[in-house]
């Protein structure tokens, strides 16, 4: 491939000259991780290496370049001016490189590359998605390709892939944000549940109105769920508790002092054991949207678009006959 002088450095020029290795590609991600994470500590888990081992990258890389790319020290990270223009000079290279990438693809009539999908944590709580089936399709099409997949709460994997930390996310959104391209895949149930410990577990369902709920404590739920008559009971809720992903909601109401929402399909368990139910779900269920998230004006090459129109159709399919995958009823 070609590359594009115009945007790139003089002290880059000798770096060039030679044939460009995958070692030098190499140290050039790591720049670029550390360089957008603002730091050796921040870049460490997403890197996967110690701050040693970055820091002996990041030394290699200012060798070959013949340049000081950083400050780090007692003093913090901060990147030198000749280290801005190379982490810009790295963004377009990687473009260009994603963009050869794709051409490759199409001549060779088959994908290659990495797919980085970011999802809901214990989305797989419901096994029979089309998530499951279109990533199986999808492996099974593209061997080729390395697929990089992680589970999260809703906020991380929208800033995952508002960050490039991900290609494609599959979540909520409590809000509407610009940046992003956001296509409804399926809707979700909450019920609100209750552990054995609490007071209001042996309750007559009758009794159970917005006043008698909000007496007691619950766990805060997305801005983004909604249901019939969700402004009155909101109103009555004490919400005095926030878990940051769905388990930590879980250990909460089991631990008997809060009440809060979950779909029934992952609290079916605790269920089917007795130690957890669902108070009213016939007059109090709210439902969460799920979306395909990508970053809005991004290029995002032909792995990514591929898998997102494969996931697009597969949950298209399945909105035949529901979009919804939590059960009718639980407890």
């Amino acid at each position: 491939m070609g590359v594009r002088t115009g945007y790139y450095l003089p002290f880059m020029a000798k770096f060039f000259q030679a044939q460009l290795a995958e070692t030098d590609l190499r140290l050039l991600r790591v720049f670029h991780t550390v360089a957008e994470k603002g730091g050796f500590t921040a870049a460490e888990v997403t890197l996967g290496k110690s701050k040693s081992a970055i820091s002996a990258d990041i030394s290699a890389l200012e060798s070959r370049l013949g340049v000081t790319l950083c400050q780090r020290g007692r003093g913090g990270f901060s990147l030198t001016s000749e280290g801005v223009q190379v982490r810009e000079a790295i963004e377009r290279l990687l473009v260009d490189f994603d963009r050869f990438r794709d051409r490759v693809n199409r001549a060779r009539g088959r994908l290659t590359g990495t797919l980085t999908l970011h999802v809901t944590d214990n989305i797989v709580t419901y096994s029979d998605s089309p998530l499951v089936r279109v990533m199986g399709k999808f492996a099974c099409d593209h061997p080729e390709v390395f697929i990089q997949l992680a589970s999260a709460p809703a906020s991380d994997v929208e800033q995952a892939v508002l960050e490039g930390r991900a290609a494609i996310g599959v979540s909520v959104l409590p809000r509407l944000v610009p940046a992003l391209d956001l296509v409804p895949l399926f809707t979700e149930t909450l019920y609100l549940f209750a552990g054995a410990g609490h007071p209001l577990f042996l309750a007559d369902p009758q009794s159970l109105t917005p006043e008698v709920i909000g007496q007691y404590r619950s766990v805060e739920v997305s801005a983004g769920a909604t249901g019939p008559h969700w402004p009155i009971w909101r109103e009555h809720l004490n919400f005095s508790a926030h878990a940051g992903s769905i388990d930590a909601r879980a250990i909460l109401l089991l631990s008997g002092e809060f009440l809060g929402f979950l779909p029934p399909a992952y609290a079916e368990p605790w269920v089917n054991q007795g130690r957890m139910k669902a108070l009213i779900p016939d007059r109090l269920f709210l439902t969460n949207v799920f979306h395909a998230l990508t970053r809005r004006g991004a290029s995002h090459g032909l792995v990514v678009e591929s898998f997102k129109a494969m996931l697009i159709a597969g949950f298209a399919d399945e909105a035949g006959t529901s979009t919804d995958f939590a059960p009718d009823q639980a407890g």
